[in-house]
């Protein structure tokens, strides 16, 4: 039998004040909620961050105040000669006797939870030179006993690399450079790695964390392709209404029903990009804008068109596959007798409707036979190359949300590139996802084995950007 995990690691992140703590703590965490500033001081009291899983702690950091006076807490510490290793009761005598002393509130936040078992992360940042202020703080540290490790957060353009790597490794076991703001799945699990070998104790326990927090990753990829695949499936599938009390529709009823087709399709879109922020972890990400949520490129726009979608050429073969597919039905049903003439004319047939549909998103039709109770039909989704459209902005969008630390503040920068589309597009997907799209278009029932095989073709093109 495996031997049981009795406690989740965890880890007290320290430094000097405004050196990129909390932005570490908020990245490690996959927590957007946690207070950061340019301002000294604004964390001034320790604060808990478990990174849970289906309600289990994988593993807990302390966000902590800054160093005030290190230099009198050590000097405190050293006036008690004791050899080394009764240092780390000093320290806890330390805490005791300056509890409730305002002047040293700081330092006793930050030294608690090391002194209640939790592993050091020392910050500094690499952009300021060296200095033997922080020679204090670090010593201070090692009175405690406790494994540690520090990070080099890289917070301005200038570099001090080498002579924080000489100094730092005098102190710690182990130094990292670690950016918060382009903190990545790999680096954090690759970060979580080297914290395991920093006391034999937290091998089997950080591991067993990263083992969870590998399942969890693959875990919400399923979901943000299942959310992908509903909003695809919900957008082709869509019937719009309108009644009309006239003899006739006119023009503006034709307008009326279109544009609440495609702002039912728009509001489809922002709910499942509001569920991937939510999958991931991103709940406090500023939109300037509600619906228009790639920087002004709305949905229909043409330039979500051009960068997403499909040209005139990519439709027509596109509606080909299609076409073709139908007519491969008649040939079996005819048992081979059309000599696969069947397939040639859908073909035709479909990439003449795909490129005269160009554009379009479906035809409305008029329906009903009482005057007074007549209404317009738009939908389901007829445009072959739309689906691509919205199927791109979703896997861009939730590209950037994965990608994004969660030490980022304020709106997501949606930087669209042409090149984009090259990256999961290819002919056999376009072929693979086209079969399921007409299936989706038509008013058929979809089994639940055609949603699985949709799921699974969004999760291979995540993959592929």
């Amino acid at each position: 039998m495996a031997k049981e995990i009795k406690t989740h690691p965890r880890f007290a992140v320290v430094g000097h004040p405004n050196k990129g703590k909390s932005s570490i703590v908020s990245a490690l965490s996959l927590d957007d909620t946690v207070q950061i500033s340019d301002t000294p001081g604004t964390t001034t009291k320790m604060r808990s961050f478990p990174l849970m899983v289906d309600g289990v702690v994988i593993y807990e950091l302390f966000d902590t105040p800054g160093f005030q006076r290190a230099r009198r807490v050590l000097a405190w510490l050293e006036s008690h000669e004791v050899t080394a290793d009764k240092r780390h009761e000093v320290v806890r005598a330390f805490i005791h006797e300056h509890r409730d002393d305002e002047r040293y509130n700081d330092e006793v936040e930050l030294l608690t939870p090391i002194m209640d078992g939790a592993g050091i992360i020392y910050v500094v940042d690499g952009s300021k030179p060296y200095g033997e202020e922080y020679e204090a703080e670090m010593e201070i540290l090692r009175w405690t006993g406790q494994p540690s490790m520090a990070l080099i957060n890289l917070i301005g353009e200038r570099s001090y690399m080498d002579e924080w790597q000489m100094a730092l490794g005098q102190y710690f076991s182990m130094v990292r450079q670690f950016n918060p703001m382009q903190s990545s799945f790999g680096q954090h699990i690759s970060l979580l790695e080297s914290i395991a070998q920093l006391k034999e104790e937290w091998t089997e326990p950080v591991k067993h964390s990263i083992s969870l927090f590998e399942t969890h990753h693959e875990h919400i990829l399923v979901q943000s392709a299942e959310s992908i695949t509903q909003l695809i499936y919900r957008s082709l599938s869509h019937i719009q209404r309108l009644k009309f009390q006239t003899q006739e529709p006119n023009s503006k009823d034709e307008e009326s029903l279109e544009s609440a087709y495609q702002q039912s399709i728009r509001l489809l879109e922002q709910k499942s990009q509001k569920r991937i922020e939510r999958i991931w972890s991103h709940q406090n990400i500023e939109k300037e804008q509600e619906l228009l949520l790639f920087d002004g490129m709305d949905l229909f726009s043409s330039q979500s068109a051009s960068i997403f979608g499909l040209s005139r050429g990519e439709m027509m073969l596109t509606g080909a596959v299609g076409g073709a597919a139908t007519g491969v039905g008649l040939d079996m049903l005819l048992a081979g007798s059309t000599l696969f003439l069947g397939s040639a004319i859908g073909a035709i047939t479909g990439a003449v409707g795909a490129y005269w549909g160009f554009g379009e998103l479906s035809e409305i039709k008029v329906l009903g036979m009482s005057v007074g109770r007549k209404y317009l039909e738009m939908g389901p989704m007829q445009s072959v190359g739309f689906p691509y459209i919205l199927l791109g902005r979703a896997l861009y969008h939730v590209d950037i949300v994965s990608n994004r630390s969660h030490a980022m503040r304020g709106s997501i920068d949606l930087e669209m590139s042409e090149s984009f589309r090259q990256r999961w597009l290819t002919t056999e997907m376009r072929k693979s996802l086209e079969m399921l799209h007409r299936k989706f278009r038509s008013d058929t029932e979809i089994d639940v084995e055609d949603i699985r095989e949709y799921e699974g073709l969004v999760r291979e093109c995540m993959r592929s950007i």
